[in-house]
């Protein structure tokens, strides 16, 4: 899985090599983060260049990215939750220069771009319009499943999201 999109660091730097995520009436920031991608013994795994220690793993790409954005999740709550602050996204031409990288790309491992949506934790109402039949799917499915409405769609949102972001 190659990156094919220009990377650029997050916004909302707080001057101190840290990240700030107040920058919308939600509190969310959409930012991303360069991973590498590798497989052994039909193992994938992600690491992150910038965030010592976030790791996942999977049965297959898909799953291994998937895994990755929980991880980068839990990462970064950890780290605000313990009074660290979240280190910033070097911009890729930057993280082309490090040798880690470097050695870990020439090996096979890919770049990949992990989408972090943060779990604040405090719904927002939104007035959505969606297409009636569109919305009895998701309500016979969110019936089905033992959820409301607003969680389907929010679980969609977030099962989605990472192929839009």
């Amino acid at each position: 899985m190659a990156l094919t999109t220009p990377m650029l660091s997050p916004r909302g730097s707080d001057g101190h090599g840290t990240t700030s995520f107040i920058s919308d009436q939600t509190g969310n920031h959409p930012m991303h983060y360069v991973a590498l991608l590798d497989v052994a013994d039909d193992t994938w795994g992600v690491t992150f260049p910038d965030l010592d220690g976030c790791t996942a793993m999977g049965g297959s790409a898909e799953e291994a990215l998937a895994n990755a954005q929980e991880a980068l999740r839990d990462w970064t709550e950890a780290r605000v939750a313990h009074g660290f602050g979240v280190p910033e996204q070097r911009p890729l031409v930057d993280l082309l220069k490090s040798d880690e990288v470097r050695e870990e790309l020439a090996e096979g491992a890919s770049l990949a771009r992990v989408l972090l949506v943060e779990g604040v934790g405090r719904p927002v109402k939104a007035n959505l319009s969606l297409d009636s039949g569109v919305l009895h799917a998701i309500d016979n499915t969110a019936k089905r499943l033992g959820i409301t409405r607003s969680a389907m769609v929010e679980k969609l949102a977030k099962d989605r999201l990472p192929e839009y972001a």
